[in-house]
């Protein structure tokens, strides 16, 4: 009688589907350099020339410390994503997009951006929003941007992923990560021409101004329409800005 009951119990246990998470296996060689490869990717600054940024799978092995087999894995998951693509007789390229595509996704970015305002203005502490300021304080009527080209040109991109981090969505980080690569691209290439560091600066200062008078909508416009310029000068001028 108690081993029938015993196997009833099992079945029971069995039938209801106990809900357990299967243990993961250590991460493969594969994960990892696939990890390493696409936050490199993310760090470069593929715009920086019209050359192709190219890989090679030889020398990535003796930089990771790997076989190149995982390496090889990797850059099969890295073109899956869009983020290179195998050209046949040369090699694995970083894939650029083209003018019309960076267009595009500025104007997602300045979609993305403008509802990281508004989600600022209702639950950011007052000291973090005023911190946004700290990313210029280097520059003034006495020191103007362009003058420094270079570390504007960082502080321009870090007051911008500060302000998507400061909405504390990771929905918006996480969607804005995949086209930062591009973005910052050309976000560097345009804050190098005289007319657009000329507004940069004061539509930056702008925006923290409404952020810190907790004016949603003024916030939201400015950082979208601030966006939405780069966007309208890359659409214009797109073609020059590697001249």
């Amino acid at each position: 009688m108690a081993a029938n009951d015993a196997k009833k119990t099992t079945k029971i246990v069995a039938e209801a589907g106990i809900s357990v998470v299967r243990i993961a296996p250590e991460t493969s060689f594969k994960n990892k350099a696939y990890e390493a490869l696409k936050d490199a990717i993310l760090k470069m600054d593929i715009y920086a020339t019209p050359d192709p940024v190219m890989l090679d799978e030889r020398a990535l092995s003796e930089r990771l410390g790997v076989s190149r087999t995982p390496i090889r894995e990797a850059i099969a998951m890295l073109e899956q994503d869009g983020f290179v693509k195998t050209v046949p007789r040369r090699g694995i390229v970083v894939v650029r997009k083209s003018k019309t595509e960076i267009v595009d996704m500025i104007r997602a970015w300045a979609a993305l951006e403008s509802m990281a305002a508004r989600l600022i203005t209702t639950t950011a502490r007052k000291k973090d929003i005023s911190a946004l300021r700290s990313f210029f304080k280097d520059f003034s009527k006495d020191r103007l941007p362009q003058d420094h080209i270079e570390e504007y040109s960082k502080a321009n991109i870090a007051f911008h992923q500060a302000l998507l981090s400061l909405s504390e969505s990771q929905v918006l980080v996480d969607m804005t990560n995949d086209i930062l690569l591009h973005v910052r691209g050309y976000r560097q290439l345009t804050i190098g021409r005289q007319e657009r560091t000329a507004v940069s600066l004061p539509e930056h200062l702008a925006i923290i101004e409404a952020l810190e008078e907790r004016d949603t909508e003024l916030s939201e416009k400015r950082a979208r329409d601030h966006t939405l310029g780069l966007a309208s000068y890359v659409e214009t001028h797109g073609q020059e800005l590697f001249n």
